[in-house]
């Protein structure tokens, strides 16, 4: 079996089904209502139902469908390396970046235990080092920096246990790793206990402000809060100002068979650009094998049309180091918001009342913050100070990161102008088979996928959410937004926001399918 063999489901979605939840059928008034039922959503809605709040968490999907069910569910420090945050930040938020992710592992650990969730949480050892001799002198900064924050770090000349030299690397220890959707059913469970309320296939679509009183509606009903807590990787409420602070990237996952004991049991990662990333899982009922999981090769949202060929580098990167590599079981890709300044937002939305609120800005460490964002956010609501408050504001200017923050604003614009150029890449014939491309109709771009068996799919090209032109994702069999991230299915529905309307409807007329495109089997059109 190859990469190319195995759909796109993650190891966790394929190795746990998560309870099933109802939609919304009636209006609700609640104390705090969590958008999103991943962890940063349940995380908060488990703190604060715990607290004695009323609350009712309610998903577009179902718990754990959005980006925590595709992640590599690692705790370890902070993609921003620690010499970075103290060069943009100071010495003092170093510090106080070390103590969320020390305390938001605690956290989890701890909850894991009170509640009894088995979801194979461990402690072990990451191990950053540098893929070239050029960056070996950022180990060394790191290692330094990081003792400067107060993280139990070592320094070594080779990572044990790898057949490959690694050279020097920074040893941080107490690290974790854990089954995200085993742990998302365990929270769950407690929420229910607790008397929380959760609701599936209940898509927001808008929030209301009426003094201290928020209405989210969700097109049938309505949740009346006093709090509202925005948790879907990126927020859906916010059109423009947090869209222009982060961008969305696409990162891809392998799950590859090795035999078990040939890869030592610890956290892996490089200072390449993209990096990858490494971590074990031992599957229920084999004892013989491990699974290798290995992510990376990441880009911009909606930049890359065909991304099979960056499984394919990983797997090669894979068998390269790790000679024990037998088959792919699992491939999969997720969506990480990068923030400009390398650090996330967490705590009050700045265009909203004062009581909603928004975690997003995960950079590749969603497990950790999501979880600091989750215990910041309940001690704003229950009244107490937090130390990290200032340091995650969503209302922060990018200060820190500016020549980020002008790059992504250019890329972004460049995507705009295909709405603009006369040379834009569309035509008037329908794609190959089980292919979709942007076509041209009747002066109009046309998301267009066409089955194998010829059945052609029609959606507006134009993204719901700001206007700009989708790009097809032949890996995913998605529409994706190269300026804010949004993801369309081929019927136009929304994957991941911050759209949160459907790719509009169109008409099939004018488009050309000749002779020779058509399939013996090709069954029709799906304009609607």
């Amino acid at each position: 079996m190859n990469g190319n063999d195995v759909g796109s489901v993650s190891l966790w979605h394929a190795t746990y089904d998560v309870p099933m939840f109802p939609s919304l059928n009636e209006n609700v008034h609640t104390d705090v209502c969590v958008i999103g039922a991943g962890i940063a959503g349940l995380t908060a809605a488990y703190l604060l139902s715990k607290e004695g709040r009323t609350v009712t968490v309610i998903d577009a999907v179902g718990v754990g469908a959005g980006e925590t069910g595709r992640t590599t569910a690692h705790f370890f420090p902070p993609d921003e390396r620690y010499f970075q945050i103290e060069n943009r930040f100071g010495s003092e938020n170093a510090v106080l970046v070390a103590n969320a992710f020390r305390q938001a592992t605690d956290l989890v650990e701890r909850i894991i235990l009170n509640e009894g969730i088995q979801c194979g949480f461990s402690r072990l050892e990451g191990y950053l080092y540098a893929r070239t001799d050029t960056g070996v002198p950022d180990i060394e900064r790191e290692f330094h920096a990081a003792v400067r924050a107060g993280v139990d770090v070592q320094l070594v000349e080779q990572v044990p246990g790898m057949r490959f030299t690694t050279g020097p690397a920074v040893c941080f220890r107490n690290q974790a790793q854990f089954h995200p959707m085993k742990y998302l059913g365990g929270l769950a469970a407690a929420i229910t206990r607790q008397g929380g309320r959760i609701y599936g296939g209940t898509r927001a679509v808008k929030i209301v402000s009426h003094g201290s009183e928020n209405v989210v509606q969700t097109g049938s009903h309505e949740i009346n809060a006093s709090s509202v807590i925005v948790a879907t990787n990126t927020p859906f409420n916010d059109r423009v100002v947090m869209h222009t602070k982060q961008s969305g990237y696409q990162t891809y996952v392998l799950g590859l068979r090795v035999m078990k004991g040939s890869i030592p049991r610890i956290l892996l990662w490089d200072t390449g650009d993209p990096y990858y990333y490494v971590r074990l899982e031992s599957p229920e009922g084999d004892t013989d094998h491990d699974i290798l999981v290995i992510g990376g090769e990441d880009h911009k949202v909606g930049q890359d049309s065909h991304p099979e060929h960056r499984y394919k580098e990983i797997e090669a990167w894979a068998r390269a180091h790790f000679p024990g590599v037998e088959t792919v079981t699992y491939r999969w890709s997720g969506e990480v918001m990068e923030p400009a300044d390398g650090l996330p937002f967490l705590g009050r939305n700045p265009v909203d009342n004062s009581n909603v609120y928004i975690i997003t800005g995960d950079s590749g460490n969603g497990m950790t913050h999501c979880t600091a964002g989750a215990k910041l956010i309940t001690d704003l609501i229950q009244g107490r100070p937090n130390e990290w408050s200032d340091l995650y504001a969503p209302s922060r200017k990018p200060l820190h990161g500016i020549s980020t923050f002008l790059h992504e604003q250019a890329n972004t614009l460049k995507q705009y102008g295909a709405l603009l150029k006369a040379d834009a890449p569309i035509s008037q014939r329908v794609p190959e088979f089980d292919e979709g491309a942007v076509v041209e109709s009747n002066g109009k771009k046309l998301a267009v996928y066409r089955e194998a068996d010829g059945q052609l799919h029609a959606r507006s090209a134009i993204c719901t959410h700001l206007g700009c032109v989708v790009a097809w994702n032949s890996a995913e069999k998605s529409w994706d937004c190269p300026c804010h991230g949004s993801r369309f299915n081929v019927d136009g529905e929304v994957l991941h926001g911050p759209a949160v309307t459907p790719l509009a409807a169109v008409s099939l007329d004018g488009l050309v399918v000749s002779v020779e495109d058509k399939s013996p089997s090709e069954a029709g059109t799906s304009g609607g």
